[in-house]
């Protein structure tokens, strides 16, 4: 071979190499089958169990449609019981590399509330720094409050998933379905999208801190409204499933939501707008509004 073929097909190859460069990420819905894990002491609500595999499954779309070069695996997508033996199995088999267990907690205190991130241990600096940017997320954008990081230390006992995979695993409690607003707010849909959105912003300002060779980056085509002359819109939010526009969450804005749903092939089937306003002024004074009141990342949209 020639040298300079030569030189060519090895920086082909770096180049291939550069460009699939890929993260996985193990999703673990907690409990499940013969396991429902907590329940709660209002009569009607969902378990631990099916509540998990709701968030982890809307936290997987969350990942996959936002961010390239992810792949998520899931040890359950059904309401099944894999042991936890298996759980730990499947994440060191498939070598992935984080595994993000959810769960549900529940005290005999009925009055305690509050997400926690559990960690095998503050050695694990990978998995202490997920745990921060989780927690961080919870309190300052999903409005939750935080009771911070846990280890092993502070439970009194090992968690199996923790301890036994071998690559950086947090475990999280995404609140408490013993206490009564809690266990509501966890069995609604616009729960489990915060929720799922916050641990999801966590991964992603992660994984960009951690893998700066690799591009995460996804182009977002925003498709143009046609109306009649030009207004603006706020967009709060999208999500997987419809919420109705009634909920409290939307009605101490101080503005009528509409909510839109979208006829494309993206797994966010739903938006969720303020407005028409007619001139940017206006919409950005709502803007501003709807930020403080938690919507941070609401953005202007022009219709013309």
């Amino acid at each position: 071979m020639s040298l300079h073929k030569y030189i060519l097909s090895f920086l082909t190859l770096i180049f291939i190499t550069f460009n699939s460069l890929s993260i996985t990420i193990l999703i673990d819905p907690g409990h499940g089958g013969k396991d429902p894990g907590h329940l709660s002491k209002i009569k009607g609500l969902m378990t631990e169990a099916q509540i998990n595999l709701l968030i982890s499954k809307k936290l997987g779309h969350y990942l996959e449609h936002n961010l390239s070069n992810v792949k998520v695996l899931y040890t359950r997508t059904s309401d099944t019981y894999p042991s936890l033996d298996k759980r730990v199995e499947m994440a060191n088999s498939s070598k992935v590399d984080y595994t993000l267990s959810i769960h549900c907690n529940g005290s005999e205190n009925t009055s305690a509330y509050g997400t926690e991130t559990h960690i095998h241990g503050f050695s694990s600096k990978s998995s202490y720094k997920l745990a921060q940017l989780i927690e961080k997320q919870f309190k300052n954008r999903a409005g939750r409050k935080s009771r911070g990081i846990k280890t092993v230390a502070d439970i009194g006992h090992s968690l199996q998933i923790l301890k036994f995979t071998k690559m950086p695993t947090v475990l999280i409690e995404c609140g408490f379905l013993t206490h009564t607003s809690e266990a509501n707010y966890l069995n609604s849909a616009y729960g489990q999208e915060i929720i799922a959105s916050a641990i999801f912003r966590a991964c992603r300002t992660f994984l960009k801190q951690k893998h700066p060779k690799i591009n995460f980056s996804k182009s977002n085509k925003k498709n143009k409204n046609i109306t009649n002359g030009v207004s603006y819109k706020v967009q709060l939010m999208s999500s997987i499933d419809p919420l109705e526009t009634t909920i409290s969450e939307f009605k101490r804005l101080g503005f009528e939501v509409e909510r839109t749903k979208v006829n494309s092939k993206s797994m966010y089937k739903y938006k969720y707008f303020i407005g028409p306003f007619k001139t940017k002024k206006e919409a950005k004074k709502a803007q501003k509004s709807v930020q403080t009141k938690g919507y941070r990342d609401a953005y202007i949209i022009q219709f013309e």
